[in-house]
């Protein structure tokens, strides 16, 4: 059985029927990004709120 294909499958069951393409789209990219930055974290580690502000802050002054 191939994974990928019933990933899609029930994730196409769960949209509503009116969804264009282009919002279906929309959402495998949301979903990929989100599962790409899970992975990542895994891999790397995360950060503390403490560091996430510090290091926005350099970007925003």
């Amino acid at each position: 059985m191939n994974i990928a294909k019933d990933e899609v499958r029930s994730f196409l069951d769960k949209l509503p029927d009116e969804y264009a393409l282009d919002d279906i789209q929309y959402h495998f990219y949301v979903v990929e990004k989100i599962r790409k930055g899970f992975d990542r974290a895994n891999a790397e580690g995360l950060l503390s709120q403490n560091d996430v502000e510090k290091t926005f802050s350099k970007w925003t002054t």
